[in-house]
């Protein structure tokens, strides 16, 4: 069976080149996360707006340097390596990127794929699992995989050892994405080059990260909110309660996204996860059909990108009272907190909130939590 296209109702349109630089040399600048980045984009209309307003806004937040931002020079370097390795870059709104992650709350705004482009915008089930697979989830992994992809689903992991190599392995011919958390040019781990070249050619890999990044671990959770964030559901084989799985399948939670699990046998630690996550409230997986039954009513909902944003016609104000500061920075503590609960405990616009956040952000001093909360740096 032919793959399923994902409803895209919008036409989505490429970056200009030199768009495209700006948004990189944005999102490459420090303390820019996908949040900062959205929030001051939509702010100024841009993002060599957003790059000119970066030093006086973390100067106003507290910074008692000066913020680095990332040089032409640099985005220009990064896109060439990347083109020397095979990939390209893609922004949220453009063709290649995957809709179903575009639409989350916090999308890293520019990827880099390498392979069948085409695979980003079809409908996708994540497989996820023990990198100490035992022989049973491996082999029940292949066979879940191989079903999917004859249902017409493309396969996604994070081309771990276990069962994220067996995922891949049995969905090739069918349809699968890779999501890395290196570079698009770091092979890891070493012993699945051959399988990484392999995708390349017949699936697709993407990565969040520039070419030459070699991963540490906490690079691997953000990596596995980019695979729960384009699939429409996540299924968990085998996995350790504190594991890398089980956050996947946290996130896909967060993401409003379906979670599926294998039962395991109550002594086996890899089947710790997925009993709890049972526990929770997943749907029970012993087949395809169990997944496709969930699936199924989903597939025809339309997809919604959010639109590219173009310059306001008058700039939005971002001078805010020192007054209006203090009071933001008491409503702060090192507890995560909504921003919508700030705006309504200070009394201040929205507008005056976002701003002091940003300036915040930008100097260091507030981390962004999911479900647009904040706390303060301590």
């Amino acid at each position: 069976m032919k793959t399923r296209p994902l409803p895209v109702p919008d036409p989505r349109r490429p970056l200009s080149d030199r768009q495209r630089l700006a948004w990189l040399r944005l999102i490459r600048s420090e303390n820019v996360g996908p949040v900062t980045f959205r929030e001051i984009v939509n702010h100024f209309g841009g993002a060599e707006e957003a790059l000119d307003a970066l030093p006086e806004l973390s100067k106003r937040g507290g910074r008692g340097r000066a913020i680095r931002i990332c040089s032409t020079a640099d985005a220009e370097a990064e896109i060439a390596k990347a083109a020397k390795a095979g990939a390209e870059a893609v922004a949220i709104d453009e063709a290649g990127y995957p809709p179903l992650l575009a639409a989350t709350e916090a999308p890293p705004p520019i990827l880099y794929i390498k392979g069948k482009t085409a695979l980003a915008g079809q409908t996708a089930i994540a497989i996820v699992g023990a990198r100490d697979a035992s022989a049973a989830g491996r082999k029940l992994t292949g066979t879940l995989a191989e079903a999917l992809g004859r249902a017409g689903f493309v396969v996604a992991s994070g081309l771990a050892r276990g069962i994220d190599t067996a995922a891949h392995e049995a969905s090739l011919a069918t349809g699968t994405i890779a999501v890395v958390a290196g570079g698009i040019d770091i092979i890891y781990p070493p012993e699945n080059e051959a399988l990484t070249r392999r995708i390349e050619g017949q699936g697709l890999v993407i990565a969040e990260n520039p070419p030459g990044f070699v991963p540490r671990g906490q690079d691997f959770p953000r990596r596995n909110r980019i695979i729960s964030g384009l699939s429409m559901g996540v299924l968990v084989v085998e996995a350790a309660k504190r594991s890398g799985s089980h956050i996947t399948a946290r996130f896909a939670l967060e993401q409003g996204r379906e979670v599926f699990a294998v039962p395991g046998h109550p002594l086996d630690p890899r089947a710790a996860g997925t009993n709890h996550l049972l526990k929770q409230g997943a749907t029970l997986v012993t087949e395809a059909a169990d997944i496709l039954e969930v699936i199924a009513p989903m597939l025809d909902r339309p997809v919604t990108i959010p639109k590219r944003l173009d310059p306001p016609a008058k700039p939005k104000p971002t001078e805010v009272a020192t007054g209006e500061r203090k009071i933001v920075l008491e409503a702060l503590g090192p507890a995560p907190v909504g921003v919508d609960d700030i705006v309504r405990t200070t009394g201040l616009e929205v507008r005056a909130v976002k701003v002091i956040l940003l300036e915040l952000d930008l100097a260091g001093r507030l981390e962004r939590h999911g479900g647009q909360r904040v706390s303060l740096v301590v």
